[in-house]
């Protein structure tokens, strides 16, 4: 079993191979970008516009993953080996179940969203082509996120990650070879990007499948299953769903914000293609410090040990703050170097500038929103963060974004405005739920042995 000091250095420990690994399952999909970005400009925006719907998919399957992790740790924490097996196989299932629905979803129904994106005529193909392939892989991907979730609780961050250097590896030697046409393979272009991601996906759910079979930590049996243990299945979903509903709301949000985005031309969707790519590296350190202080936090409500949760959280919100606005710093003064990378056009350059300088408010409130809703789940207070996350995102990222972007005409910076200004008003609201204790309450009810702690 696991230690029980969960000191700042085991934390970090924590982070650091987290952040690789979710580095690296960005890259995943965004090394099809910046690979495209020297075929075709065209193959870029498709893509974009191709991962945004896939972002929505993963994103359910990703808060899933997070209810898994944090039931998994809790247990572990109580030192109940049995609820652990039993959580593992009613998470497989429920995964499996989650995965070919929304595969069958995304099939039936790309077209009318696309149509809703307003997507060009001209990537209207690429765009499709790109996403069935891609989606047609979703059960792949809700497994291997199932596993890692598992391996992840029991403190396997390095082993988790080297599997992601694996399947980039992969990916960017599949990617060479057939959008390029390298070798004895035909040139695919997005084609070849797609089922590229896909096989390095594939191989990533064969090696965290063995990993878990080698560790043994957790039985797979179908006993658990019989007769089905419907309150953990229930406790699961109290954590799962109203966090993955959240985070669908706010993606779907993002989508209409692509809706806008797309009036605006092809240079201003690739510029927000490549700004989000970079976003996505200033601030995913705070996801990976947020991730292994939910775990730690984890153990603590398992075992009861409630009043050492607060020093946990701040010290994630104050180094997440620290990093994102650092990396935010180092993309700003280096931007025209940084976004050359994928293209030489000075109307992309220039705006790219003026996003990410939007940027450094916008990380701020995220880095805290990363920290605070994992912990409020974490401790079964899961109710603020979906109503705040869900009327913020659209009051104030689509509302406020279409005014200023749109109507206003500030385009791509003024809906970068608004993105950032919800972010902050999220911040404060969860701030101040965490500071009134009443996640406390929420522990001791769904977990009377912890209510000594208090």
């Amino acid at each position: 079993m696991l230690s029980e000091k969960y000191d700042s250095r085991k934390v970090f420990m924590m982070s650091v191979p987290i952040f690789i690994e979710l580095l690296l399952q960005m890259l995943v999909g965004n090394v099809d970008q910046i690979m495209l970005s020297q075929f075709s400009q065209n193959s870029v925006a498709a893509i974009g516009n191709g991962n945004q719907i896939m972002n929505l998919i993963i994103i359910v399957l990703n808060m899933t993953s997070v209810g898994i992790t944090i039931m998994i740790s809790q247990y572990i924490g109580a030192k109940d080996e049995h609820k652990v097996s039993e959580v593992c196989n009613v998470s497989l299932a429920i995964m499996g179940f989650f995965s070919v629905a929304l595969t069958v979803v995304l099939f039936l129904f790309y077209k009318p969203v696309f149509q809703l994106l307003s997507i060009p005529e001209k990537i209207f193909n690429e765009a499709a082509s790109y996403l069935l392939i891609v989606g047609s892989f979703i059960l792949v991907q809700g497994l291997y996120l199932t596993f890692s979730a598992i391996l992840r609780s029991y403190a396997l961050m390095k082993q988790v990650m080297t599997i992601s250097v694996v399947m980039n590896v992969l990916n960017i030697i599949g990617n060479a070879m057939l959008i390029n046409g390298y070798f004895f393979f035909p040139r695919l272009g997005i084609v070849g990007a797609a089922i590229s991601t896909n096989f390095s996906k594939l191989i990533g759910l064969v090696l965290v499948f063995m990993l878990f079979r080698f560790r043994g930590y957790a039985e797979l049996k179908l006993s658990y299953l019989k007769p089905f243990p419907v309150e953990t299945c229930k406790k699961l979903l109290y954590i799962s769903l109203p966090s993955g509903a959240e985070a669908l709301s706010y993606n779907l949000s993002q989508t209409i914000i692509m809706k806008f985005i797309n009036m605006m031309g092809t240079a201003v969707i690739a510029t927000k293609v490549y700004c989000s790519m970079m976003a996505n590296v200033a601030y995913i350190y705070s996801m990976a410090i947020a991730q292994a202080t939910q775990i730690i936090i984890g153990y603590l409500v398992g075992a009861g040990r409630l009043n050492e949760v607060g020093r946990k959280v701040w010290n994630c919100v104050f180094i997440s703050i620290a990093v994102s606005v650092g990396l935010t710093g180092i993309i700003y003064f280096n931007s025209d170097l940084i976004f050359g990378i994928f293209t030489n056009d000075p109307q992309i350059l220039a705006l790219a500038k003026q996003i990410v300088f939007v940027e450094f408010a916008l990380e701020v409130g995220r880095s805290v929103n990363i920290a605070m809703t994992r912990t409020l789940v974490a401790t079964y207070d899961v109710n603020v963060p979906v109503i705040a996350g869900v009327l913020s995102a659209w009051g104030i990222a689509v509302g406020v974004g279409y005014l200023l972007g749109v109507q206003w005409g500030w385009g791509l910076v003024g809906i970068w405005i608004a993105m950032a200004a919800d972010e902050l008003i999220r911040a404060g609201v969860f701030i101040l739920r965490f500071i009134s204790g009443v996640w406390r309450q929420k522990v001791s009810r769904a977990l009377p042995q912890t209510a000594e702690s208090k």
